[in-house]
């Protein structure tokens, strides 16, 4: 991958924030999503999820269903709902078929990027979580916007960015499309 950017909107990591993070380099733009946005989406899974009403604990100040207070990190579903607050929507790609079936050059009203939940080691391997990575192609060319990165990086051809997916798949990662399109069932 090379280091050359040009007007590449990225936000480095602070804290545990990486779906944050991800997301607003995902959407190219600062404070396309903040924190009090997403925890009012997770909040609101939570109420909506009635699986979870009786299993309040003192844990649960810090341990939300869809978010973790102490990380910051949140699942899959607040994902999903606030993609789908902007129009979009996520396929889960099927991790058997690789990075190679994937449309990459594809036009870009269609597929908007990817995201890649990858599990992570942090602390000399105290503490294991799971990390969010953006995917974007912008003025042709596809880019890592991983907010651990210092800059963002851009892949040199489509087979690079389809061997970077079936690393991330080969270690455990999930690989989620973001569609501009809402698709049909």
């Amino acid at each position: 991958m090379s280091t050359q950017t040009s007007n590449v909107y990225h936000e480095r990591q602070r804290l545990q924030f990486c779906l944050l993070h991800a997301l607003n380099s995902l959407f190219q733009q600062k404070d396309a999503f903040t924190r009090p946005n997403l925890n009012a989406i997770s909040e609101k899974l939570a109420l909506d999820d009635t699986s979870h009403s009786d299993s309040w604990t003192p844990f649960s100040i810090l341990f939300k269903p869809h978010h973790n207070a102490l990380t910051g990190n949140y699942d899959i579903n607040v994902l999903i709902a606030a993609l789908e607050e902007k129009g979009k929507s996520v396929v889960w790609h099927d991790r058997r078929n690789g990075g190679s079936s994937i449309e990459l050059d594809g036009p870009e009203d269609v597929l908007m990027g990817v995201v890649i939940n990858v599990p992570v080691k942090r602390f000399a391997g105290i503490w294991k979580g799971r990390h969010w990575i953006a995917l974007r192609k912008i003025d042709g060319v596809w880019y890592n916007l991983d907010s651990d990165l210092h800059a963002p990086k851009c892949f040199r051809d489509k087979d690079e960015v389809r061997e970077f997916l079936d690393s991330s798949i080969v270690h455990g990662g999930e690989v989620l499309l973001v569609m501009n399109q809402k698709q049909q069932s």
